[in-house]
C-alpha cells in the first residue's frame, strides 16, 4: 500500500471518538431508565398510579431499553466494522452477529430496530389515545408504516448483495490447501469460497460432502454389547436435536467400542434433518488449523467453519499434541461454544486429557467449554474387533 493510501487508510481512527460519545450518550439512557423506574414506583406506592399509567411508564421503560440496544448495536458492529477489528475471539460472550457482520448486515439490524422502536411508540399513542391528538395518531401511524416499508426494502436488498460480496470473495480468494482435509471432503470451505451447500440440496449431497470415511446408521449399531449407556440414550442422540441446541456430543471409550460408529452415525442424522456437517480426525483438524495459522487466516477459516453446525472431531487423545497444536483445537472447541454443535470422539475420560493436550490450563479450558452443554456419554463395551476375533474359527497351519 502507498503511503498515500496508508494515511487515508489511517482517517478511520478519527471515527472512534464517535463510537465514545454513543457509549456516554448509553450512560444518559442508563440515568434516564432508572430515573422512570423510580417515577414509577413512587407513583406506584403513593396510589397515584392507574392501569394507564403504569403501562404507559413500563412502555418509556421498554423504549430506553430498546434504544439503549440500538446504540450498543451501533457503537459495538459499527467500530468493528469501520475502525478496527475487536478482540472477543472465543469470548464466552461474544454476540451472535459479531461474527458475520458487515455494513450490509449492520443496517438490516438498525432497520428492524428502529422498526421495534418506533411501534413501542406507536403503542403508547394508542395506549392514551383519549390524550393523543387525531393528527398525532395519523402521522404516527404513517411513519411507522414508513419505516416498515424501508427495513423490507432494505432486507430484499441485502440478499443479492450479500451474493454479490460472497461470488467477490469467491473470486478474489485464493484456494486454501488441501492437504489435510481433500475438497471432496469439504466443498462449503475449499470448494465454492466458504459457501456451504445449498439449503434445498438433498441429504444424501450433505452426505456426501461431509467427507465421512464409511457410511453409518444408527440401525446397525450393535447396543446389545454395550455395558453402558442403556440403549435410550443413543435413541435420544439420534433424534439430532442437540444440533438446534447447539450443543456438544462427547463420545468416550477403549479402541472398538463403536465411538466413531455413532459419530458417523450421528453426523448421517443430522445431514437428513437438513444439517451441512463435517468429519475429519483430531490431526486433521489440527494441521488444518496450523496451515491456517500460518497462512494468516486463522480468523477467516474459523469464521468460514460456521457455515457447518456439525463437525465431527474424530480420534482425540490417542496421538499426543504439540503445545500450539493444542492451543489450536482449543480456539476451534471456544469458537464455536454456544454457537454450533461438535461431536467429539476419544479413548480418555475427560479429566485424562491434559496427557493429550499436554498443558494442563489448556486441557481444562477445553474440556470446561466442550462439556458445559454436551451429552458426554462413555461406551463400556468389549471391542468388537476382539470379539471377531473370539468367534472366528481357529485356523491349522
Amino acid at each position: 500500500m502507498t503511503t498515500l493510501g496508508c494515511a487515508l487508510f489511517a482517517t478511520r481512527w478519527l471515527q472512534a471518538p464517535l463510537y465514545f460519545g454513543l457509549v456516554a450518550a448509553q450512560g444518559v439512557y442508563v440515568y434516564k431508565f432508572f430515573n422512570e423506574l423510580w417515577h414509577l414506583i413512587h407513583h406506584v406506592i403513593s396510589g397515584h398510579a392507574d392501569e394507564t399509567h403504569v403501562m404507559l411508564a413500563v412502555l418509556k421503560l421498554v423504549d430506553v431499553v430498546m434504544i439503549a440496544n440500538l446504540l450498543i448495536m451501533v457503537i459495538v458492529g459499527g467500530y468493528e466494522t469501520f475502525v478496527s477489528r475487536i478482540g472477543l475471539q472465543g469470548h464466552r460472550d461474544q454476540p451472535e452477529w459479531l461474527s458475520h457482520v458487515n455494513s450490509n448486515v449492520l443496517k438490516v439490524k438498525l432497520a428492524t430496530a428502529i422498526v421495534g422502536i418506533s411501534s413501542v411508540h406507536l403503542l403508547q399513542m394508542f395506549v392514551d389515545v383519549h390524550h393523543t391528538p387525531r393528527h398525532d395518531l395519523l402521522w404516527g401511524t404513517v411513519i411507522h408504516m414508513a419505516f416498515i416499508a424501508s427495513a423490507a426494502i432494505l432486507a430484499y436488498m441485502s440478499g443479492p448483495m450479500a451474493a454479490h460480496e460472497a461470488k467477490a470473495r469467491t473470486v478474489k480468494e485464493d484456494p486454501p490447501a488441501a492437504v489435510v482435509i481433500p475438497a471432496q471432503r469439504d466443498r462449503g470451505a475449499a470448494g465454492d469460497g466458504g459457501a456451504a451447500a445449498e439449503p434445498g440440496t438433498g441429504a444424501e449431497e450433505r452426505i456426501a460432502a461431509a467427507g465421512f470415511p464409511s457410511r453409518k446408521v444408527l440401525e446397525m449399531f450393535d447396543e446389545g454389547q454395550l455395558r453402558s449407556p442403556e440403549p435410550q440414550v443413543i435413541a435420544r442422540l439420534g433424534k439430532a436435536d442437540f444440533v438446534t441446541r447447539k450443543a456438544n456430543v462427547v463420545l468416550l471409550g477403549g479402541p472398538g467400542t463403536g465411538k466413531t460408529h455413532l459419530a458417523v452415525a450421528l453426523g448421517v442424522r443430522a445431514c437428513q434433518a437438513g444439517h451441512q456437517v463435517l468429519f475429519a480426525t483430531a490431526a486433521e483438524w489440527g494441521t488444518r488449523l496450523a496451515e491456517a495459522k500460518a497462512a494468516g487466516r486463522l480468523r477467516e477459516e474459523l469464521a468460514r467453519l460456521d457455515a457447518y453446525p456439525v463437525l465431527v472431531v474424530d480420534e482425540l487423545g490417542y496421538v499426543p499434541f504439540d503445545p500450539e497444536t493444542a492451543r489450536l483445537l482449543f480456539q476451534l472447541v471456544s469458537h464455536r461454544y454456544e454457537r454450533a454443535s461438535l461431536i467429539v470422539t476419544g479413548n480418555l475420560p475427560l479429566d485424562r486429557w491434559d496427557e493429550v493436550l499436554g498443558d494442563g490450563a489448556t486441557a481444562r479450558a477445553t474440556v470446561d467449554r466442550l462439556a458445559h452443554h454436551a451429552e458426554v456419554v462413555t461406551l463400556d463395551a468389549d471391542s468388537y474387533r476382539t470379539r471377531r476375533l473370539e468367534g472366528a474359527a481357529p485356523t491349522a497351519f
